[in-house]
């Protein structure tokens, strides 16, 4: 399971890791520049994270693994799939991009990468004030606000920069119609960050995808509605061999 580029993996998927691991083995991954991972160079790539993921995969002693990403975590699911298509059996990709360059008109990339500088080299407590209100709907309890707020918190400035600049380059549009294995799309109906035109051009362009729509959530589902996406998640991997 791969975050988003603010937050880290057991932070983002914690009830995943505790409601699904009665039928799967499941592992958060902290990206390079997020939770306890190191820091990455500045010049890495979203290439270089699906290596970097490679090799922990194998690591762990896996040749193949089911990988579920969110948003940022979405589009390196899809660069792992790009770069190692045998070690995948499967992908399920929630709130996600094809990289913002992708997905994204080009002067919303360069917004949120301009935001991302500018942030980068504030105080946690400001970073935190300007991106949680974009994680979630307007209803969402605000104990899981409050936790996802302290998981932003601990964010690496050198990471944060690494991730939004790699997924800002970004284009797997080219790449999408090759995919063949089962892939699922989760998407809150109220999330602004990767609104309906994302979704749709995402369901569209990959074979045989599954769109799943969770109404009344925004972009973090896996902490705004774990119960749903859980249920997915399961229901589709039991229809997926690995």
């Amino acid at each position: 399971m791969l975050p988003g580029y603010v937050g880290d993996g057991p932070g983002t998927f914690r009830f995943q890791l505790e409601g699904l691991s009665d039928a799967f083995t499941v592992v958060a991954w902290d990206p390079p520049g997020s939770g306890l991972s190191s820091d990455p160079p500045q010049d890495f790539r979203l290439a270089d994270y699906a290596d970097v993921l490679a090799g922990f995969v194998q690591a762990l002693g896996y040749s193949k693994v089911h990988t579920l990403g969110l948003s940022f975590g979405a589009g390196l699911a899809l660069e792992f799939y790009r770069r190692f298509p045998s070690m995948s059996s499967s992908l399920i990709l929630l709130s996600g991009y094809a990289g913002w360059a992708g997905s994204l008109p080009p002067d919303e990339v360069e917004r949120r990468i301009e935001q991302v500088r500018l942030l980068a080299d504030e105080t946690p407590a400001r970073f935190v004030e300007a991106v949680l209100p974009s994680m979630f709907s307007g209803t969402v309890p605000q104990g899981v606000a409050d936790e996802f707020a302290a998981t932003i918190a601990a964010f690496h400035p050198v990471g944060l920069r690494s991730m939004a600049e790699a997924f800002a380059e970004a284009d797997l549009t080219d790449s999408l119609s090759s995919i063949a294995v089962p892939t699922m799309l989760i998407y809150g109906d109220e999330d602004v960050r990767a609104p309906r035109a994302v979704r749709e051009a995402l369901h569209d362009a990959i074979p045989d995808s599954q769109l799943v729509m969770l109404n009344g959530v925004g972009h973090v589902s896996t902490l705004e509605a774990p119960e749903r996406v859980n249920e997915e998640v399961r229901s589709f991997l039991d229809r997926v061999p690995i």
